[in-house]
C-alpha cells in the first residue's frame, strides 16, 4: 500500500450514481463528479496521474462488487474509492449486513493488491428528503458498517456524515438524491482532506451564508413541481422494476491521462472549450430518454439556485 507522501499514479473509482457524477452536469455535456474532481486534485500534484471510473447509476452493492471489483483489480490501481450502499438503503429488504460483506470484499481484495482504499459515510438524506425519515435507523446502521469494515482494512473513511453541512439543499440537485456540483465538490474536498492530499483542509466543512427559504403557496409550488418531475418517474420505474441504470455502461472504464491540459483558470473555473484540449468532462453523450438526475433512491426538489462556496 503506498504510503500517504507517495504519488498517486492510478486511480480507479468504483460505485454508483454519486461516483459517475450525476447531478453534476448532465447527459449531454457530460458529467463531473467528486470522483473526476478528486482525480484533478490528485493530477495537479502528479500530473502523471492516469484515472478511471467504473461507477454507474442505479447499482447496488451487490452489482458493484461483481461488475466493477474484477476491472478495477485489473487495472492494478495504487488509490481506489469505493461508495456503494446508497441504492440497497432504498430497497424494501435492506440488510445492512449484506451491503456490508460486498464492501468487505470489496475493501479486502483491493488493500490485498496493495491500493490506498477511501471511502465515505452517507449523509441523513432525511434533512433534504422529509420523506426519507423512515430510513434514518438504515443510515446509521450503514454507516456503522462501513466505519467498522473500514477499519479491519485500513481504509480511509471521510466523514460526510458528521458535519451539519451536509444537510444544507444547497449541496444536493434538484431531485435531493445527488449531490449538486457543490456537494460533489465538498465530497471531493472530503476525500482529499482524509488522504491527506497536499492543498487540502477543513473547509469542506465549513457552513454556507444564510438562506431563505421557500414560504407559503411558493413552498407548495415547489413541491408539487417535485412530485411531478421526479417523485413519479422514480415511482413508475419502481413499478415495472426498471434502474436507470439499465443499458448502461461506465463512463471512463479505462485508465486515462487526467491532465492533457490546464483543467481550471487562475480564477477556479474550468477553461472555456477552445481554451484547453478534451478533459475529463468532454465525452461523447450517452443517449438515453431518462431524465440524467434520476437514480434509483427516494427523491425531494427544490427551486433554489446553486451556490459557490469561494
Amino acid at each position: 500500500m503506498p504510503s500517504p507522501d507517495t504519488p498517486y499514479l492510478r486511480y480507479v473509482a468504483l460505485g454508483d450514481s454519486q461516483t459517475e457524477g450525476v447531478g453534476d452536469g448532465d447527459d449531454i455535456g457530460g458529467l463531473r463528479g467528486f470522483a473526476d474532481r478528486l482525480a484533478e486534485h490528485l493530477a495537479r500534484h502528479e500530473p502523471a496521474l492516469q484515472y478511471a471510473n467504473l461507477a454507474v447509476r442505479g447499482r447496488l452493492a451487490a452489482q458493484i462488487h461483481a461488475e466493477q471489483l474484477a476491472p478495477a483489480l485489473a487495472l492494478r490501481p495504487d488509490l481506489a474509492t469505493v461508495v456503494a450502499g446508497v441504492n440497497d438503503l432504498l430497497r424494501p429488504r435492506f440488510d445492512a449486513d449484506e451491503v456490508c460483506t460486498h464492501l468487505d470484499a470489496m475493501f479486502g481484495a483491493l488493500t490485498a493488491q496493495g491500493a490506498r482504499v477511501a471511502t465515505i459515510t452517507i449523509p441523513d438524506l432525511s434533512r433534504v428528503c422529509p420523506i426519507a425519515r423512515p430510513l434514518i435507523p438504515r443510515v446509521t446502521a450503514l454507516n456503522e458498517g462501513i466505519r467498522d469494515t473500514a477499519r479491519r482494512h485500513g481504509v480511509i473513511v471521510a466523514e460526510t456524515a458528521l458535519h451539519p453541512v451536509a444537510g444544507d439543499p444547497r449541496l444536493w440537485s434538484d431531485d435531493r438524491l445527488h449531490a449538486s456540483p457543490l456537494g460533489h465538490r465538498r465530497i471531493a474536498a472530503a476525500l482529499a482532506q482524509a488522504l491527506s492530499l497536499p492543498g487540502s483542509d477543513e473547509t469542506w466543512t465549513h457552513p454556507l451564508p444564510p438562506q431563505t427559504l421557500p414560504t407559503g403557496l411558493r413552498a407548495v409550488g415547489t413541491e408539487l413541481r417535485w412530485a411531478a418531475g421526479f417523485l413519479g418517474p422514480w415511482l413508475l420505474r419502481r413499478l415495472r422494476g426498471r434502474s436507470s441504470g439499465d443499458g448502461r455502461g461506465p463512463k471512463r472504464p479505462l485508465l486515462h491521462p487526467v491532465l492533457d491540459a490546464p483543467l481550471t483558470a487562475p480564477d477556479g473555473r474550468r477553461p472555456a472549450p477552445d481554451d484547453r484540449r478534451p478533459s475529463l468532462d468532454d465525452r461523447r453523450p450517452v443517449a438515453d430518454d431518462r431524465r440524467p438526475s434520476l437514480d434509483d433512491r427516494c427523491p425531494v426538489a427544490d427551486d433554489r439556485r446553486p451556490v459557490t462556496d469561494g
